[in-house]
């Protein structure tokens, strides 16, 4: 049997001061990158590394010159960034588990094998979830990846485990998306496993993930009762200043 990959040291910090987090308010220090080199004993740029990370999900703020503090929590995920449900879960300092519906590979449908960019019928591993947080059911997920997949999926624990930390376990480092995001009313079978009624509104988003190459890895589709999850959107607003019209 071969031997448990490495956890890297970036991810050790990052781990570490994520649970610390969840014991401290909005606005308490974390320590500096200095202290987190002599505490981990790891270099400066390590330690800045796993902070950073931490300031992109929104769990710290770095402030130049004072430090790094705790920030307040956003209720929601940005729509502009995908963090796997597992961690933005853990973000909210909820338990993630989920309940697994079908995981099998077999011929990808017309719609699947176009959202893939791959020959219809050609082989694909799906994975179908009810993504649940403290025993409560968030979302019904289904997502469909690459016949090449498959030995990273198929024995990996999807109940307590990420799906996305197990294909980058395999080798599969996912990198940018698309997502179309829409309403929808929940079906029989969404109110049966979502415990909700049926007509009731869904938040449904349809994804398609790359790797780092630019090849279409993932398809997902996610499936959320409207009362139970939402996005938080940045943007900015279009210059409204009117055009100048020229004289004929």
């Amino acid at each position: 049997m071969s031997a448990a990959p490495a956890v890297p040291q970036w991810r050790r910090i990052e781990r570490t001061l994520r649970e610390r987090i969840h014991g401290l308010a909005p606005g308490d220090p974390l320590p500096s990158d200095t202290a987190l080199c002599e505490e981990f004993g790891v270099s400066r740029m390590t330690a800045r590394n796993a902070m950073q990370r931490l300031a992109d999900e929104g769990l710290i703020v770095r402030v130049p010159g004072r430090g790094s503090f705790v920030a307040e929590l956003p209720a929601h995920r940005r729509a502009d960034r995908l963090m796997t449900f597992s961690r933005e879960m853990e973000r909210q300092g909820r338990a993630p588990t989920s309940q697994v519906l079908a995981r099998e590979i077999r011929p990808s449908t017309a719609d699947e094998a176009a959202a893939l960019g791959i020959v219809p019928s050609e082989p694909v591993v799906v994975v179908r979830r009810v993504r649940c947080a403290d025993g409560k059911p968030i979302a019904v997920e289904t997502a469909r990846l690459l016949r090449r997949t498959a030995a990273a999926v198929m024995g990996a624990d999807l109940e307590h485990g990420s799906l996305h930390e197990a294909l980058a376990r395999g080798g599969h480092h996912l990198r940018r998306g698309t997502a179309t995001i829409g309403a929808e009313a929940a079906t029989h079978e969404d109110a049966r496993l979502l415990g909700i009624r049926r007509g009731d509104p869904l938040l449904v988003e349809r994804r398609v993930i790359s790797d780092a190459r630019g090849r279409r890895l993932e398809a997902t589709e996610s499936r959320y009762p409207a009362d139970r999850y939402a996005l938080d959107v940045l943007f900015e607003v279009e210059d409204a200043t009117p055009a100048e019209v020229s004289e004929p």
